[in-house]
């Protein structure tokens, strides 16, 4: 078929409803930045730094609630860059929790940063919304499956690296 990656781009589009707080998160090694836009990418709160740890997954859990509330939305979609391997206690923490974690292309996002607000600056929360657009506009992935034993991961992403 010739349109099958626009039907698949479709899709992802579609699931998002007039329902969904679509969140996006800039990983890092230790603090986090999340912003949260609705269906339409109209940006939503304000934005949210919180550690990489029980304690800062909290503080996003909290942020999340309130902004349900404040914009009456029933569903969640949280996006973020699979970042070395730093994004792996998010991910846990998200599935755990029963929230939809998606993973958007680093390279899609370093292209994509102009479209938000026509400059090449770069900031963390400039980052996070631009991967919650991305989410928004269907360009992500679902996460498939998240290894459990982190160390094992580095480990192998170690001696596979390029050196």
């Amino acid at each position: 078929m010739k349109f099958k990656a626009q039907d698949k781009q479709n899709q992802l589009i579609e699931n998002i409803t007039v329902n969904h707080l679509v969140v996006g998160v800039d990983i890092a090694q230790e603090n986090h930045v999340a912003r949260a836009v609705n269906f339409r990418g109209i940006a939503l709160g304000n934005p949210l730094e919180f550690s990489n740890d029980e304690v800062g997954f909290r503080s996003l859990d909290r942020w999340i609630k309130d902004l349900l509330v404040s914009f009456k939305l029933t569903k969640i979609i949280v996006g973020m860059e699979p970042t070395g391997h730093y994004w792996l206690n998010l991910a846990h923490w998200l599935k755990d929790t029963e929230i939809e974690a998606v993973l958007v292309n680093p390279h899609l996002v370093k292209k994509n940063k102009e479209n938000r607000d026509n400059t090449r600056s770069k900031s963390d929360k400039k980052d996070a919304l631009v991967i919650a657009d991305m989410v928004k506009n269907g360009y992500y992935s679902s996460v498939a499956s998240i290894p459990q034993n982190t160390k094992c991961c580095e480990s192998l992403w170690i001696t596979v690296r390029p050196l």
